[in-house]
């Protein structure tokens, strides 16, 4: 054997003892899966269906799930504030609507609430007397405890955040949208109502979003806690669900057409 195939059979067999080596050596491992394809099916849900509601024929009328807290007829669904086992002792009027009798407090409803949508219309008294916080003033306690404004702030100016869609004392709203006094206004209120801990710690606040004759005044504002006159706004005592309540601020405002869903 001459020089030049002695070498070159010297390195065929290092390339099959390499070979051979490598197969002693290397893991005994499956090859490396690829993940499964994704298909359209494996993020669609299904079950359980989603439950059908039937809307209203005519926008602002109450839906199928709705609970009518007014619809012109009675006052069944509300109590005086003063002695719950009383009826409520305002007024109503030409079976379409009914109005605060100043001075006999405020009314609540029987039932009480939690998270909730709630829609409710609202007029000032017709003849415009006084100015500020005197023209059509009530407001809508949501827990009986937070509460939001009810004003005619049509060309009557006051304190931003006393003003009608203001959470009172705590959120102004973003826009005033009142119509005139003898015209109706509507509030469309998505309530979350506030969660607390196990030892009666405030775990997340309330919070809210208002439309105001169809304009956003609230988007989803935090309720810094109790409605206080006088002092900061806070969450002293933990608690459940409560009553809607409206409040008799020594004024005739006017209500009508008022339906809730609990969410």
């Amino acid at each position: 054997m001459n020089l030049k195939n002695y070498y070159t059979t010297l390195f065929v067999l290092f390339i099959c003892i390499g070979n051979v080596s490598a197969q002693f050596d290397a893991p005994n491992t499956p090859p490396e899966e690829s993940p499964m394809p994704m298909k359209p099916e494996m993020t669609e849900i299904w079950e359980p269906e989603v439950t059908v509601v039937t809307p209203a024929d005519i926008l602002g009328d109450a839906p199928s799930d709705a609970i009518i807290l007014f619809d012109g007829k009675n006052l069944d669904q509300w109590v005086s504030q003063k002695d719950v086992s009383q009826a409520a002792p305002w007024k109503i009027v030409d079976g379409k609507f009914f109005e605060v009798v100043p001075n006999t407090g405020g009314i609540q409803t029987k039932m009480k609430f939690g998270d909730c949508q709630l829609h409710i219309e609202f007029s000032a008294p017709d003849e415009v007397k006084f100015s500020g916080q005197g023209r059509g003033n009530s407001g809508v306690f949501f827990q009986n405890r937070y509460e939001l404004q009810v004003l005619d702030s049509y060309q009557n100016r006051t304190y931003r955040n006393g003003q009608a869609g203001s959470i009172y004392k705590d959120h102004a709203p973003l826009v005033n949208a009142m119509k005139p006094p003898l015209e109706w206004n509507t509030y469309d209120v998505i309530y979350t109502a506030p969660r607390f801990k196990p030892n009666g710690v405030l775990e997340s606040p309330a919070r809210i979003t208002v439309l105001h004759n169809g304009v956003l005044v609230q988007n989803n504002a935090t309720i810094n806690g109790l409605t206080k006159y006088i002092g900061l706004h806070d969450y002293p005592e933990s608690h459940g669900e409560d009553v809607i309540s409206l409040q008799d601020h020594g004024t005739t405002a006017q209500f009508r057409n008022i339906w809730i869903r609990k969410l």
